[in-house]
């Protein structure tokens, strides 16, 4: 049975969680090797600032756990020993969903490396099932490619992502549109998909929606915007506006939007670096917010005054984005909720 036929439901990520997980990253994968030590900084900034917050688990290989046990001596950070060949936990690791009894399941999607993107693979595709074996967590194996930063949900029934990346070929090839949606529906619970159209200038994950929107309560949306039209993410973001502007969420409710301005452009070896706000993280009581810095430094600080105005109760935690953005992703990319039990 599909999770949706025994009323499981992804919980929306502002919900409490009992722990966080993320992974340790692996050298030997790394699109910029040499700047190992740099991305381990940067990940160690990001476990300590959500152990503020909430228990941390980190998913590492059994050779880094020694390391960690001496990087990391907060008792609320944990760790976990399972084989992988990438650090992106959002998108090879499970998605958590809950049923009206408060018990949680996982979802176990096919995993193939942003469109077989990266070789090998094969142990990220196994970290899923491993990790809710390790909690004894009933598991849903799901027939189609899916990334975990590829959508958000409101918790209500409504369910943002792009078309750049799920029609693109190179996840299901022979799936519709209408059959994706209906993959969505059964094992997410979702009712309603708004589709957005491309995703942020230079994304290699093909159109990751925690690049480019979130849900910040049901009825209401950030997004990322772009007011110069000679940069390639105006009409990206003007078009994606559009949308937002046009849509109605599943119980029917106009959206409130609600703008950030993006950071000015920044590339690395002549490839623009994906620099985004909108890929924050909730946790308990606060979100972790990634900054760039530098040329960045007054839209870094617009960024945080909108999120303090928008979530008023919540601690706008920033931590420093531009530590692993090389290597494809930032804050929200690495990290994935595990929602608490009970209703």
């Amino acid at each position: 049975m599909y999770p949706r036929e025994l009323t499981y439901k992804m919980p929306a990520e502002w919900t409490t969680h009992q722990r966080t997980f993320i992974s340790w990253p692996i050298q030997d994968s790394m699109v910029y090797p040499n700047d190992y030590e740099k991305v381990l900084d940067g990940y160690a900034e990001l476990v300590h600032a959500i152990a503020e917050f909430e228990p941390v688990t980190i998913v590492a290989n059994p050779n880094d756990i020694d390391k960690l046990r001496t990087l990391f001596v907060d008792e609320r950070v944990g760790f976990l020993p399972i084989e992988h060949n990438d650090a992106w936990f959002r998108d090879n690791g499970p998605t958590f969903v809950k049923n009206e009894e408060g018990e949680i399941a996982g979802i176990n999607w096919i995993f193939n490396a942003w469109g077989e993107k990266y070789s090998p693979w094969t142990l990220d595709n196994d970290v899923a099932p491993k990790l809710l074996e390790h909690f004894g967590v009933k598991k849903f194996d799901a027939q189609i490619v899916m990334e975990g930063g590829s959508f958000h949900v409101d918790g209500e029934g409504t369910l943002l992502t792009t078309e750049e990346c799920l029609l693109n070929p190179n996840r299901n090839p022979d799936l519709s549109k209408e059959q994706v949606e209906q993959y969505l529906k059964d094992y997410l619970n979702i009712e309603k998909v708004i589709w957005l159209g491309k995703g942020l200038s230079g994304d290699e994950t093909d159109g990751h929606v925690d690049n480019v929107a979130c849900f910040a309560e049901p009825g209401k949306v950030i997004i990322q915007v772009c007011h110069d039209p000679s940069d390639d993410n105006y009409q990206i973001t003007q078009d994606n506006l559009t949308i937002l502007r046009n849509a109605t969420d599943a119980k029917g409710r106009k959206l409130e939007i609600v703008e950030i301005e993006q950071p000015p452009a920044s590339h690395f070896e002549e490839s623009r670096l994906t620099l985004s706000y909108l890929n924050f993280y909730f946790v308990n009581d606060g979100i972790i917010l990634p900054v760039f810095g530098g040329a960045a430094k007054e839209a870094d600080q617009k960024a945080k005054d909108v999120l303090q105005q928008t979530f008023p109760t919540r601690t706008i935690r920033t931590i420093d984005g531009m530590a692993i953005i090389k290597e494809g992703g930032n804050v929200h990319c690495t990290t994935q909720q595990m929602p608490t039990v009970g209703k």
